[in-house]
């Protein structure tokens, strides 16, 4: 603010709510835990395994003069391999929901909170460029939170098709308790198209995560893209102070001071 704007008594919004990128002193918070660091990339490596042999196996296009079975047995073996990282990544995030801290609990993800569902319009009017700046939160906004609820639901959907696929073919008893039923209840054609088709549904969600994360990243200026590799994001420290998901037990700002400055746009929080 100018001194000649303060002194003509023209009111000026606070220069911390300001909506453009400033230069001020931040936080660096421990965002991400290991288990969730962990499984994102088990999981994202695990697809990109899986849909590469997965479409393999319904459609295969590599030619093996010769060994043409014993290539599809391969294929097949990998694909399963794939699939119990995939399964062991899937279970221990759903174990850290629960165990996680603030920004992995279950709590985060659901339309429990008023903030929550205001936090959701505003940021599907920014992708729908109805607005002009996202709605940041130290955690996952909301929208990026409901849409991990829907992809989730499909990853137990997959893993509960390709266990009974694999069932059918192994027979074990132990495994069948758990998946026979979904072969007794739809057709085993019908399981295997639904398999193969949520795959398509991965892909168009990694395609977006990829551009929504930098997008965000390049608008927030928080550490968001690094933050998966390190666990860390840095906020100032009202905005982590203010921050909505924190639970009454929980510090207000749990983390050490970052020691240097750093360009970050904020907002003003309702």
């Amino acid at each position: 603010m100018s001194e000649s704007t303060a002194s003509a008594g023209i009111p000026v919004e606070p220069e911390h709510f300001h909506p453009i990128a400033r230069e001020e002193n931040l936080v660096r918070v421990y965002v991400w835990e290991w288990p969730v660091r962990i499984s994102h990339w088990v999981i994202f490596l695990s697809i990109a395994v899986l849909s590469f042999t997965g479409y393999y196996l319904y459609d295969p296009f590599i030619i093996s003069r010769g060994g043409g079975a014993f290539l599809m047995g391969r294929m097949r073996l990998i694909h399963e391999a794939a699939a119990f990282c995939f399964i062991g990544a899937v279970l221990l995030r759903l174990y850290w929901f629960v165990k996680g801290n603030r920004w992995a609990h279950w709590r985060t993800f659901l339309p429990l909170e008023g903030w929550w569902r205001r936090g959701f319009g505003k940021q599907l009017k920014y992708y729908l460029f109805l607005s002009r700046d996202p709605e940041s939160e130290v955690g996952h906004n909301p929208l990026a939170a409901a849409t991990y609820v829907v992809v989730y639901t499909l990853m137990l959907v997959e893993i509960a098709t390709g266990l009974a696929l694999y069932n059918h073919i192994l027979g074990s008893r132990v495994l069948g308790f758990f998946v026979d039923w979904i072969l007794r209840v739809i057709n085993i054609r019908y399981i295997r198209e639904t398999h193969f088709l949520i795959m398509f549904v991965f892909f168009a969600f990694v395609i977006h995560h990829v551009y929504s994360a930098v997008l965000i990243g390049i608008e927030e200026r928080s550490g968001l893209v690094g933050g998966i590799f390190s666990g860390y994001k840095f906020f100032p420290a009202a905005f982590v102070a203010s921050d909505p998901t924190r639970r009454p037990h929980e510090e207000k700002i749990p983390a050490a001071r970052a020691g240097r400055s750093h360009k970050l746009r904020t907002r003003r929080r309702e």
